[in-house]
This record gives structure tokens, sequence and C-alpha cells, in this order.
């Protein structure tokens, strides 16, 4: 794109109007100009998520990335407060030193959307609240963050929260903060509860099932006593040429086999413990060693990891959605949609993440109508050439929506922060 054509785009900025505030109070001290001068602002970390959601056509850039650093770590209390540029890859750095972990597992969309590896920072990932493959057995980021201090609308540095999970009292913001996009605060500071990680972790991979079958066996294992704390389903489905999910490229694997579709299940914690518990599994879901791979620490971390990081769709030109549903929806949903897509399930069918072909702008909003239907929701988290545009990327109802307009108004009367980026009028 030339520098004309940069200009004339409703998104240009040039580089003097990135603010680049050092702490907390030059970000108050900036909003407060905005709210004065009515002008709205795009709050941006890394810009790992910068094109989830809506394009936002502001003028002015608020950056956090300045915001930099871990201000108290205390392994001991389970607990680590940062400041919110922090990127995520240097909280897990310091977390490794004592064998712990960012239980939620941060999504690294950094080579899906900009074409290289960027997990973000801590702000973003409390701003998204998007979590990973343990999601259904530890909770959502919001569940791991324990407190919070930032900035609303008017330039008001607020606070809420603590270093333990028991110490809130009145409304319990963080987690209302969680997934808001940007929309309600500029965030400063994050604290979030941190666990142990596990001393092994183990992946038991059925292969070749059908979509029925292979759900059967995710909801019996979910349900069992086996602790599982990951379950995905990797479909082998007939070859869409215009789609780039490519199972046995993308989970090449030497304890692997490459046989059809792949049925995933994960435990964790010590060797003694995983082994009883794997044993057990496996005799509960009556299976024979001939349909089966184990995956062992090493290669089970990687095979986590692609699945985790969307691996599936990192040559992708096509829309990626994700596709939230009650797991028990989740197979009627799969041969209601066309087949012009690609698609996983994660969360023991609780999260679909879907590669569309060619969609317009149409489909997308028979899809969205189909599974709001049944109690679900659907974000677009890349679009395509097809579809650079979409009015509504995520999905909410009328009932919602004034709620969630008076919550704005409350945090951010003049509507200056990430304004649009979740809804038109918020």
């Amino acid at each position: 794109m030339s520098i004309e054509e940069k200009q004339n785009s409703p998104t240009f900025q040039d580089s003097n109007s990135i603010e680049y505030p050092q702490n907390e109070k030059e970000v108050s001290n900036f909003i407060k100009r905005y709210y004065k001068a009515n002008t709205p602002i795009e709050i941006a970390g890394s810009g790992s998520k910068k094109k989830i959601g809506k394009l936002i056509q502001c003028s002015k850039t608020l950056s956090l990335s300045k915001l930099n650093g871990i201000i108290e770590y205390l392994p001991e209390e389970l607990y680590i407060k940062v400041k919110a540029g922090t990127p995520i890859k240097t909280i897990e750095e310091e977390l490794k030193k004592n064998n712990q972990q960012l239980a939620f597992e941060p999504i690294d969309f950094g080579n899906l959307l900009n074409g290289k590896s960027d997990y973000g920072t801590a702000a973003g990932q409390a701003a998204c609240n998007i979590s990973g493959p343990r999601r259904f057995k530890v909770g959502s980021v919001r569940d791991h963050v324990l407190g919070f201090r930032g900035v609303n609308g008017r330039g008001e540095i607020i606070k809420s929260g603590g270093v333990v999970v028991k110490n809130v009292t009145g409304y319990d913001l963080s987690k209302l903060i969680c997934g808001s996009y940007g929309t309600l605060v500029a965030l400063t500071e994050i604290t979030f509860k941190v666990l142990p990680s596990p001393e092994e972790s183990n992946t038991l991979i059925i292969h070749n099932q059908k979509l029925e079958s292979a759900f059967y066996f995710l909801d019996k294992a979910i349900s069992s006593s086996n602790e599982i704390s990951g379950a995905t389903f990797l479909p082998k489905e007939p070859e869409i040429s215009e789609c780039a999910m490519d199972i046995e490229k993308t989970f090449k694997l030497n304890d692997l086999k490459q046989d059809g579709s792949i049925t995933a299940m994960r435990i964790e914690g010590s060797k003694k413990s995983i082994k009883q518990r794997m044993d057990k599994l496996v005799n509960e879901l009556e299976i024979t060693s001939n349909n089966i791979s184990i995956l062992e620490s090493h290669q089970s971390e990687i095979f986590w990891n692609k699945v985790k990081n969307l691996e599936f769709f990192y040559s992708s030109k096509n829309s990626i959605l994700r596709i939230v549903i009650p797991p028990s929806e989740s197979v009627k949903l799969v041969y209601q949609l066309s087949n012009k897509f690609k698609y996983y399930l994660d969360w023991g069918g609780a999260l679909m993440w879907m590669e569309a072909f060619e969609l317009s702008e149409e489909m997308f909003e028979s899809i969205r109508k189909k599974v709001v239907r049944i109690g679900g929701y659907v974000t677009m988290i890349k679009n395509s050439d097809y579809l650079p545009y979409v009015e509504d990327v995520f999905t909410i109802n009328s009932d919602r929506f004034n709620v969630s307009q008076n919550i704005k108004k409350s945090f951010d009367p003049k509507r200056i922060l990430n304004p649009g980026k979740m809804y038109t009028g918020i």
C-alpha cells in the first residue's frame, strides 16, 4: 500500500498520533486530555490481537507497551503482579523458574494474524479473555485475574481485587473487565493467580473415529474421575483445496500414527498418577491398543501447543471463526453448517474453531443465527479478503446490548476508549 493509500485509509495514523505513557499517571493525564477534547482513542499493547473485533477508526492511539515489568511475584502465595504491557512470554519465563504457570494456557495468535509469533501482553490477555485447551478444567482468564489497576474513560484511576481469591468486597470488577476489549478501562496493572506446573503430561490419541463416536469418548472421559485437562477432536475431512488444514502435516510427531482423525485427551500430574489414570481411562473407554497412541511428556506438550495456537490455520487466507456452544449441540451444528469449512473441536466439544472458505456476510449471519439459536456465540478472529469488513463481529442480543451500553456509560461516558471495538454504539 502506498503512502497516499495509507493516508486515505480511515485507520491511518502517523507516528505522531501514538502516545507512549511511561506510567499510570501519564495514562491518566492522556485520557483526561482526550476526554475533555471528545477525542476517541485506541488502547493498544503489542498489537497481537489488533485484528480481533472491529477495526477502530481513531486518530489517536494510546500504547501501553512502555508499562512493562514484573511488580511483585510471590511463588509461595501463588500470584504475580505485572504492569499492563508486560509480554506474556516474560511472565511465563519467570514462572518457569519456580515450576509454575498461567494455567489458562495463553494463545499465540501472532502467526495466524500477523505471520509472526506473539503471545501479546498481560493486558491483552485480560482484555480479550481467550483461553486455551485447559479452559474447561481450570476456568478462563477471568478466573485467574485476582485484581487490576487501570484508568477509565474520564481519566480516573480505579482498582479492584487484590492478591488473594477472597480479597474482594462489593462488585468484582476484575471479572467485568476481562473480555471487555479495552472498551471500559485502560489497564495499567494486573495480578494473576498462578498454579504449579504439572510434573508430566501424557496424551491419549484415539485414531480414525467418526464425529459421533469421538464425541462419545470425549464426553465419557471428561465425566470420568481421571481429571482430563484437554479434550479435542481433529477431523479427517474430505479435502477442500481452498482450506489449509492438513492434519498429517501439522501433527507429524514421532509417536503419532498418521491415520485419519485424531481424538485426543490429556492427563497431567505426577508420573505415577498419570500411569494409573491413563490405564484406567483406556479401560473405561473400552478401546483396543491397535486404535490408540500415547504421547509422552515432550510430544504431548508439542501437540497441545499446536492445538492451542491454531497451527492448523497458519497458512490460511480464509475467515477464522471461534464458536462457543453447548457441547450437546456440537455434532448437530457440524452437520448443519455448509461444506465450505474446516473445523476442529476443543473443550470437549464446547469450542469449535472454523476456517470458512469464501465466507460472505450472508453466510456469516446464517452461521451466527444457528449458533445463537442453540445458546452459543460467534467471534470472528480473522477476516478474509472475501469479507474484509463485518458490521457485527461479536454476538449479542438486545437485552445484553442495553446492559452493556449502560456499563459503558458508567466507565466511559463519552465513548472514547476503543469505541465500536465490540459493538456499534459501545
